[in-house]
């Protein structure tokens, strides 16, 4: 009988062909503007902790006090024995900075979009999705049994078109959208998707995972910075980027939350998060409400690095309006070997590739935490690759 495994090998094989292949790296010590890698220490522009809390003494600090007083684990979901009184403390932040109703707090962002989404809407249902989303929104409406029909990346009058031809033959419809693309810095257009969604009766779920404590001027995310706070829409994101910890949340009406709490699958299933990281995803909320000089000098960072690329004619950015900036690079092979370059030059900024992304790039993420000599020395290195 032939080997019912055999299939896997030759699927690496493949993927390495492609060079589609992936291996973990190693960073030691705690996260920051410069890390080590093997051995090595590096400007690390691959992190996407944006405001560079995630080596706070603060919030290391509140995860220390949080453990012993409320031990390692949850030990049980939050609907039996996992729930604690800081989980309520933090939903409160999130509603509080968001400026909704109330929020809910899953034990990550993935879990947060595929449980969202799985309650949601069903197989009498419609999804549009983006065609650029993350694989949490994907996966979260291909595990919902929705028909999905994804549109052009960005392209509201596509939207509306089909819109028109499929909303009236379905239940009930739900639009998603990344707000800030992890993997192009660019932003949705979200004001003009939730007239859409106001006129053809749909839902709008927006994953502020790369916006929260970022975008707006509290640090809200997207929908602040389009001035969007107060229409009714589902709000999603994770706690593990600028707020330094991790987890996720949903963001919303009072009755949308209590609606997730009793029908969302990988909230009622999964054991709370974590005293540690609940606890420190608050001290990051407070220091993001607190302390705006760190966004303001994030924004400095984003601002100085895109001058000094324009210098560089053989750098173009895709478009961007994020501390993410990429440039986009001919194939796989040669995204690998511009990463290999800038890692010798102590530069850590990854190369990205298909099927992560259509076209393989560089990924640059700034960090408040980032000196003005760091993104010097990135653009000089940049300069000297050929």
């Amino acid at each position: 009988m032939p080997d019912p495994y055999a299939w896997l090998q030759n699927s690496l094989l493949t993927i390495h062909r492609a060079d589609w292949y992936r291996s973990v790296q190693t960073i030691h010590g705690r996260p920051g503007a410069t890390v080590f890698l093997a051995g090595q220490e590096v400007i690390n522009f691959a992190s996407n902790d944006y405001l560079g809390l995630a080596g706070d003494e603060r919030l290391i600090a509140a995860a220390v006090a949080a453990t012993q007083e409320f031990g390692t684990g949850s030990t049980g979901s939050r609907l039996l024995s996992g729930h604690r009184e800081l989980h309520h403390q933090l939903e409160k932040a999130i509603a509080s900075l968001k400026q909704t109703e109330d929020a809910v707090v899953f034990s990550s962002g993935y879990l947060a979009n595929m449980g969202a989404i799985a309650a949601l809407v069903g197989k009498r249902d419609l999804i549009f999705s983006d065609q650029y989303n993350h694989s949490s929104l994907k996966n979260g409406a291909i595990l919902s049994g929705a028909t999905i029909i994804e549109y052009s990346h960005c392209d509201v009058t596509e939207l509306k078109t089909q819109l028109l031809q499929q909303r009236q033959n379905y239940r009930r419809c739900l639009i998603l959208t990344d707000s800030v693309f992890s993997m192009d810095g660019d932003l949705c257009p979200l004001p003009e998707l939730l007239d859409l969604a106001e006129e053809f009766s749909c839902m709008l779920l927006v994953d502020e995972a790369h916006a929260t404590g970022v975008m707006g001027k509290t640090g809200a995310g997207c929908v602040e910075h389009f001035s969007c706070t107060g229409r009714q829409l589902i709000q999603i994101g994770t706690l593990s980027k600028a707020l330094g910890s991790l987890g996720g949340y949903v963001a919303g009406s009072h009755t949308l939350i209590d609606y997730l709490r009793n029908r969302a699958p990988s909230w009622i299933y999964t054991t709370g998060l974590s005293p540690a990281d609940t606890a420190a995803a608050l001290a990051a909320i407070n220091i993001v409400i607190q302390e705006p000089q760190h966004r303001m000098q994030l924004w400095h960072n984003v601002n100085y690095l895109k001058e000094l690329l324009q210098r560089l004619p053989s750098r173009k950015l895709l478009p961007s309006a994020s501390p993410i900036l990429c440039f986009q690079l001919s194939s796989a092979s040669e995204a690998l070997e511009v990463g290999k370059q800038l890692k010798q030059a102590g530069i850590f900024a990854p190369a990205i590739r298909p099927p992560t992304v259509p076209t393989s790039r560089i990924r640059i993420s700034l960090m408040a935490t980032h000196q003005t000599a760091h993104i010097e020395k990135l653009v000089s290195v940049l300069a000297g690759i050929k």
